[in-house]
């Protein structure tokens, strides 16, 4: 009989099959970049002010009727 154990590295083959792909790695940190950074511009409040008056007009006139 020949001994097949030293034709190839059995485990060799069980690393290059098993583990996370790569792809699914690379998402995560991309992931876990971005809710950082997000979370550092909500606390450090770099996005500016957000709601309603946000997008008001900036004149003295909150709430003035127009065609009155």
């Amino acid at each position: 009989m020949t001994d097949r154990s030293s034709d190839s590295n059995p485990q060799e083959d069980h690393d290059r099959e098993a583990g996370t792909p790569r792809w699914v790695k690379v998402f995560g940190i991309i992931a876990i970049v971005a809710v950082l950074l997000i979370g550092f511009v909500v606390f450090t409040g770099l996005g500016g002010a957000h709601g309603p008056q946000r997008h008001s007009p900036s004149g003295g006139a909150h709430g003035a009727s127009i065609g009155t």
